[in-house]
């Protein structure tokens, strides 16, 4: 074992120990549940109109369910998520000892366990499809003297952890990961907590709300004063719904860089909350009314927490007509119903400072370049290689099958607009969406403003974030006579 506490070894054999299994047989993607595809076309549609709601914020579905289990008392949570991502995080958190129901109208109750209480769990927590599961859950257990063995699907499977356990190594936490491509370090993976864990004063090398929300989980729990540096704000969920449970957080500006500072072991209070509408799941129909001719579309208390508004801003200086209705606050979160209509679009090359505020919007902006005038450059997306499929490659392959000239750069795409014609569509080839969610309805999204309509291999993938999205899509898009 290295000086940091952490060890590599075949993570599959521990993984299914703990879960009793008896096969010793190393783990492959093709031990898992075979997964049929559901492929579906989606085809040009009449203009967008009405008003719709959008799901629950994920990001803050899951934090509120975390905080939720450690405070002392009954925790209520209304409008949350309830796609498959954050139903893995309640599993996870039930597991571990948290009593969390659900009521027919649609009110989550989380009665906590407090900081510190997380209890052994039976089997291994599967996080599913789900990386803010898996990445937030790992920072919180870090910090408790369990072990746990934590698994997903093939993609989750594929994605590196390593920026996640080398921040809560240094805290004293133990990792025995799977070897992933390029030496990473990857799922299915046992995490032996630390009590007492040692608190750490942590730089991000590179923008990650999750690696940062990891720490400060991990810092719960933690004696003393956890500090994360943050070069490059990015979403600050974390700060705003630890601060409303009542964790001592302070946070400064020193040369530039965000200092986030958290006070361990403290004794949360429970919460009545309202979760925000997903400002990731409004893109898609703010980039489909802006495409379609005709579109006048209203979408309903959309989160604008300024660290996740980026999209508005890049689209409104694309030429986008969106308009903020109402703008209030919800649960310490600002929000506000945005109306969009249809509207051409100029390309421009986007700024690499707003990534982290849009970074899981990208996929969909870049089907709205694709309809624009002119050329659109975007650099500084090095963290979509690393999503549930390779964003920048997945996309550029979708576009360019759909008839858009693309240009791939190691953190980036540049893409090469119509101005505004329909896209070609797909024929009789099928977009390759590599199990991601936001590939899929991105490329949805396509089909609306193409010729001949686009056929995605596989929707199945869309319920992990947004469970109604085909059928909200039909309701809002009559379908020609």
């Amino acid at each position: 074992m290295g000086p940091s506490g952490r060890r590599i070894k075949n993570g599959a054999r521990l993984a299914m120990h703990l879960c009793g299994c008896q096969s010793p047989a190393p783990f492959q993607e093709d031990d898992r549940m075979p997964h049929t595809p559901s492929p579906q076309t989606f085809r040009p549609a009449g203009p967008l109109r009405g008003s719709i709601a959008v799901p629950g914020d994920k990001s803050i579905s899951h934090r509120a369910l975390i905080l939720g289990a450690m405070a002392v008392g009954e925790t209520r949570v209304s409008g949350l998520l309830e796609g498959e991502d954050v139903l893995a995080s309640a599993a996870a958190l039930r597991a571990m000892g948290a009593d969390i129901t659900r009521d027919d109208d649609g009110t989550w109750h989380v009665h906590g366990v407090g900081v510190g209480g997380l209890l052994q769990p039976a089997s291994a927590i599967d996080c599913g499809n789900s990386g803010t599961s898996a990445r937030l859950l790992m920072g919180l257990v870090a910090s408790h003297g369990i072990t746990v063995s934590f698994t997903g699907d093939a993609s989750l499977s594929k994605r590196p952890m390593g920026r996640v356990i080398d921040p809560l190594s240094l805290m004293g936490a133990s990792f025995t990961a799977s070897p992933g491509a390029n030496g990473t370090q990857c799922f299915p993976l046992m995490l032996e907590g630390a009590h007492p864990a040692v608190p750490i004063t942590y730089r991000l090398p590179m923008p990650s709300a999750q690696v940062k929300s990891a720490v400060l989980l991990a810092g719960l729990n933690t004696p003393g004063i956890t500090t994360v540096i943050e070069p490059v704000p990015t979403r600050d969920h974390s700060e705003r719904m630890l601060r409303g449970f009542g964790a001592q957080l302070d946070i400064t500006q020193e040369d530039r860089a965000r200092i986030i500072r958290l006070t361990g072991q403290p004794e949360l209070q429970p919460q009545d909350l309202t979760v925000p509408g997903d400002p990731s799941s409004a893109a898609f129909f703010m980039v489909a009314a802006t495409l379609v001719e005709g579109s006048d579309l209203t979408i309903r208390n959309v989160g604008m927490n300024p660290t996740r508004a980026g999209l508005v801003g890049v689209l409104r200086a694309m030429g986008a007509d969106i308009e903020e209705l109402e703008p209030r606050e919800v649960g310490g979160e600002p929000v506000a119903d945005l109306r969009v209509r249809h509207a051409a679009l100029k390309g421009i090359e986007v700024d690499p400072a707003v990534v982290p505020s849009m970074v899981d919007e990208f996929p969909v902006l870049f089907v709205a370049a694709a309809l624009a005038e002119g050329t659109t450059v975007t650099r500084g997306l090095d963290e979509l290689r690393v999503k549930e499929s390779d964003r920048l490659a997945t996309m550029a392959a979708a576009l360019e099958a759909v008839g858009i000239r693309v240009e791939e750069s190691e953190d980036g795409l540049t893409i090469h607009g119509t101005g505004g014609e329909p896209l070609r569509g797909t024929a009789n080839a099928r977009i390759k969406t590599h199990l991601d969610h936001r590939i899929a309805m991105s490329m949805a999204v396509a089909g609306l403003a193409s010729r001949d309509g686009v056929e995605v291999d596989d929707v199945a993938p869309i319920a992990t974030s947004f469970p109604r999205f085909e059928s909200m899509l039909s309701a809002v898009t009559p379908r020609p006579a």
